[in-house]
């Protein structure tokens, strides 16, 4: 009989760790934590990051006063500074049909649960605490974010049992979760997003609205982009029964000018609410893949 951690431990590549161990995953907006931690908070505490000045009222506490301010300005005021917390990560995965497609050995889902593993990995590892929510038609399995050792083992064992089947009611599941979660959270989205844009970018916006910080990384094969076939052929839709032959060569054009609307569309809106769009490959190194996405991260906070 196989062994369950060891199933889950192979999830977990060390190369890729240790490229991800030298910039850790930042939230782009203030969080609301339980602890203190790494991540930037919507209040005021103690720190090395310098916020602002304000003026003394009566009841503040005299320890914070700019002594030096008040010797030459004779004026009295407080130096604040950015309280910093831990973060709350929501791994949601789209488990629908479409995504066990591949003209190559990795399925669109294998390649997203081999991002989730090593970020979640990433999550617990620096102290914050990650949750797992897998969607088909509706939710399938939710995992609250926690930030315990074994509580990565309870995600991997989790992302070992999903399978890809039937429709994906992924807006409807972010709609949810951006009520339920009622700290403000990273939400990471790792879907082929095959579903109807206007929806599904609602809602991103919803929670955005509701303070939570939204990457999506839109997982794509190949031959999804570059529709190569050369025969005729008989598509599948994954998520339903229907099915039709066709020769590509006249579909294609039609094809890859849908796609680049619908892709340049899902950017544009993700963009619009400050949600953080990454479309990636299957054929693409999981390492590379994840080590930008921190560095990107990283480079986008030190710029707010």
């Amino acid at each position: 009989m196989d062994d369950p951690q060891a199933t889950s431990r192979s999830l977990i590549d060390p190369a890729i760790t240790a490229r991800m161990a030298v910039q850790p995953l930042v939230a782009r907006f203030p969080m609301e934590g339980t602890v203190s931690g790494m991540h930037r908070s919507p209040h005021r505490g103690s720190s090395v990051e310098f916020a602002e000045y304000r003026q003394y009222v009566p009841g503040d506490d005299l320890r914070r006063l700019d002594w030096r301010v008040l010797g030459r300005t004779d004026r009295y005021y407080l130096k604040e500074f950015e309280a910093e917390t831990n973060l709350r990560c929501y791994f949601v995965i789209d488990c629908s049909g479409s995504m066990k497609f591949s003209s190559h050995e990795v399925t669109k889902l294998d390649y997203a649960i081999k991002l989730i593993a090593h970020l979640a990995y990433q999550v617990i590892g620096q102290g914050d605490a990650a949750g797992l929510v897998s969607v088909g038609p509706r939710i399938i399995t939710e995992i609250p974010p926690k930030r315990s050792p074994s509580h990565l083992q309870l995600i991997l064992d989790q992302l070992q049992q999903v399978k890809a089947k039937g429709e994906t009611g992924l807006s409807d599941t972010l709609h949810e979760l951006a009520e339920k979660a009622k700290r403000r959270a990273l939400v990471l989205v790792f879907s082929d997003c095959f579903t109807d844009l206007e929806p599904l970018i609602n809602s991103f916006q919803h929670l955005r609205f509701q303070k939570h910080d939204v990457g999506l990384f839109h997982i794509l094969d190949p031959q999804e982009m570059s529709f190569d076939f050369d025969r005729p052929i008989r598509f599948a839709d994954l998520e339903s029964s229907f099915s039709m032959v066709t020769e590509p060569s006249m579909v294609r054009e039609a094809y890859l000018e849908q796609f680049r609307q619908f892709q340049s569309g899902l950017q544009k809106g993700c963009h619009e609410c400050n949600g953080d769009y990454r479309s990636v490959m299957t054929h693409q190194p999981a390492g590379q893949v994840l080590g930008d996405f921190l560095v990107d991260r990283a480079k986008a906070l030190s710029i707010r």
